[in-house]
């Protein structure tokens, strides 16, 4: 098994790079319409913003939503019928001349791709917890003058049309070796997640990392929760490359558009210095994980009745009867289109494949 992984230094309002129904899944996190660290790159889109600011706060978050606008309708394009949309948000709060107030990210967006066409499904809330607990905002223990604080972002999920039609035997095998273990279903698919304590570190060397960047954790659930292996991945604000890092691990090709060149050469260190041999036990954790699931389960005298003979162990249903987790075993570069190539082996037992540590390479 093979995938590819493209990056695109280009303005993701007009993908001109992606043909329509091409994507199976879009992850991303925008830049945070009325949060400080963004009114630069959105005022570039269009300079009213920044004039509007000061005097016009309203008309200035109005205007930054126009512009993710229409990249929300670009990902309408290209996502194919039944592909899905995943949007990691904060909601803002912001004083501006003495006024504060709150900035409805996540409703906005909501509202703009349920206009587009997308269909709306449960929301995920993921809790930061980044402020400590006596941290507050406004006049402390004084009655009628605080607020509460946010510790939360919103991942809004969205589905082009009906759900995905799986009609060949062969497809239906496809998306069986690709499913998710009962256990983790219960996790991932809670509509509140505590993403703390939960970051994975899988370079084998510090690479920058952009301040807003979201953990790998959440890209790597929603790609295995809605996508298959082999699908294509998209997103149209890459940054520093987590998504296409996370598309990478779970076997799926990617692709990706960032507007601010200086960050291609982050992006790129990024996927260099992604350590083969940390990927593919971050892939066999979840297979630990579930072979003790299962043992504590039957040292509590409960049945388990299905089995994965390409795992060799016990599932929970039939529907895990197939699960096949691939390991990394390349990842190269062709230098005359700088796409990414990452090769995988066809085993599922971490303990056959060659003994190779890092083999990055370049293909010229």
């Amino acid at each position: 098994m093979t995938t590819n992984h493209n990056i695109y230094i280009h303005a993701s309002q007009h993908m001109m790079y992606t043909a329509d129904n091409s994507i199976d899944l879009v992850v991303t996190s925008p830049p945070y319409p009325m949060i400080e660290m963004w009114d630069e790159i959105l005022g570039e889109q269009n300079p009213n913003i920044l004039e509007s600011l000061e005097n016009e706060p309203e008309k200035a978050f109005e205007m930054m939503h126009q512009e993710l606008d229409k990249v929300w309708k670009e990902c309408f394009r290209v996502i194919k019928p039944g592909g899905f949309l995943c949007v990691n948000i904060g909601d803002a709060t912001r004083t501006i001349n003495g006024k504060f107030t709150l900035y409805n990210n996540h409703s906005r967006i909501t509202k703009a791709c349920i206009d587009f066409g997308f269909v709306g499904l449960p929301n995920i809330i993921w809790r930061k917890q980044t402020n400590a607990p006596n941290k507050f905002m406004g006049s402390g223990m004084l009655p009628c003058g605080a607020y509460v604080t946010l510790e939360h972002e919103w991942i809004l999920i969205f589905r082009k049309g009906d759900k995905r039609i799986f009609k060949s035997a062969n497809e239906k095998l496809a998306r069986m070796k690709s499913s998710f273990f009962w256990e983790e279903r219960n996790v991932w698919f809670s509509d509140v997640w505590d993403i703390k304590g939960t970051k994975q570190n899988l370079q084998k060397s510090k690479t920058r990392e952009r301040s807003a960047a979201f953990p790998f954790e959440i890209p790597y659930r929603l790609i295995n929760m809605f996508s298959q292996k082999g699908d294509m991945i998209l997103d149209p604000f890459l940054g520093t490359g987590t998504t296409m890092q996370a598309a990478i691990v779970c076997g799926r090709n990617s692709c990706g558009y960032e507007i601010d060149a200086n960050f291609e050469q982050i992006i790129r260190e990024g996927i260099n210095n992604l350590d083969i041999d940390l990927c593919n036990n971050s892939i066999k954790k979840r297979f630990d994980t579930h072979i003790e699931f299962i043992t504590a389960r039957e040292n509590a005298g409960k049945i388990v009745k299905h089995f994965d003979n390409t795992l060799n162990c016990k599932v929970m249903t039939k529907q895990e009867s197939e699960i096949e987790l691939n390991y990394l075993t390349a990842i190269t570069c062709n230098n005359r289109n700088g796409v990414y190539t990452v090769e995988y082996n066809p085993h599922s037992d971490l303990s056959v494949l060659p003994n190779n540590k890092n083999i990055f390479s370049s293909v010229h």
